[in-house]
């Protein structure tokens, strides 16, 4: 019976329906002929128009974020190009800057060169600095890129433009070993420049050359500038070793010496001038006399 009564009541709802329809659009029609059908559509869409506004701005704020987040990702890429640019830039600029650093000191050895134009003067780049032989890791000689093939021979002096370096000990095709005047090895025949006393500089293990055979009578200053006087054909003359430090000396003994700060910093050895056309010989002679040492 309840399904027969629902299959029944369907068309009734549906004429009640459509008659509500009707009635409606009637209305429609009728506020439409006397001009008040705005007047409702006005009602209509301001019960609406909050939920519109609202809507709006929801979209409003979504498309802003997604921009923004666009602009941040270009913002981070472009800031990676301009790191990348700005390594290149410095990496060119430190290359630039060692360039410089060495034409200045080319030009330095240049000009001295000039002022010694009986020397012949070759220039080597230092590629590598070689432990000293002592037990205390200091300095003793370093190696250059020049060999025989570059006319180098042994024994030849080594200089650069603050003053003397040392001689080569060993020649191998392409490279020399150089002994710098610091190694216990190395004499030096050398003049004080203002009192004109000459001595031997000889180097110390770990500790400033010592300038000895001072003939005495003769007061030595601190802070004399020590020049190599070209005895004993070893080295050529007038090339500035050092400055004095300290005086030793006591009145029994036949010579005083002095410790002799060299002018040139080991430790920051590049660039080298070693001399081509000097002869020297094999031996220094040892001054064991006064009268050996006073003649300049």
């Amino acid at each position: 019976m309840r399904d027969n009564s629902r299959r029944f009541g369907a068309p009734a709802d549906l004429g009640i329906r459509l008659i509500i329809l009707v009635l409606v659009a009637v209305l429609l029609m009728a506020l439409q002929q006397t001009g008040r059908l705005g007047t409702l559509e006005g009602a209509v869409a301001a019960v609406m128009s909050p939920g519109q506004l609202g809507l709006s701005s929801l979209t409003d704020r979504v498309a802003q974020t997604v921009s923004t987040l666009r602009n941040f990702r270009n913002l981070q890429e472009r800031t990676a190009e301009l790191e990348s640019i700005n390594r290149s830039l410095l990496a060119e600029t430190l290359r630039l800057q060692e360039i410089e650093r060495e034409n200045q000191r080319l030009r330095e050895l240049l000009s001295f060169s000039e002022t010694r134009p009986g020397i012949e003067l070759r220039g080597g780049q230092i590629i590598a600095r070689v432990i000293g032989r002592d037990s205390n890791n200091f300095l003793n000689f370093v190696m250059v890129d020049l060999g025989s093939r570059h006319g180098i021979e042994v024994g030849m002096p080594v200089m650069n433009n603050q003053g003397l370096v040392g001689r080569v000990s060993e020649v191998t095709n392409i490279s020399s070993k150089v002994l710098l005047i610091s190694d216990p090895l190395s004499t030096v025949n050398a003049i004080l420049q203002s009192s004109r006393l000459t001595g031997v500089v000889v180097g110390v293990a770990g500790g400033d050359p010592v300038m000895g055979f001072i003939p005495q009578g003769t007061l030595v200053g601190v802070g004399e500038v020590v020049l190599s006087s070209g005895m004993g054909g070893n080295f050529p003359k007038g090339i500035p070793i050092g400055q004095v430090r300290e005086v030793r000396q006591r009145d029994f003994e036949v010579f005083q010496e002095a410790v002799v700060v060299p002018i040139v910093d080991f430790g920051r050895l590049e660039s080298v001038l070693i001399v081509t056309n000097f002869e020297p010989l094999e031996f220094v002679p040892a001054l064991d006399s006064p009268a050996a040492g006073t003649s300049p």
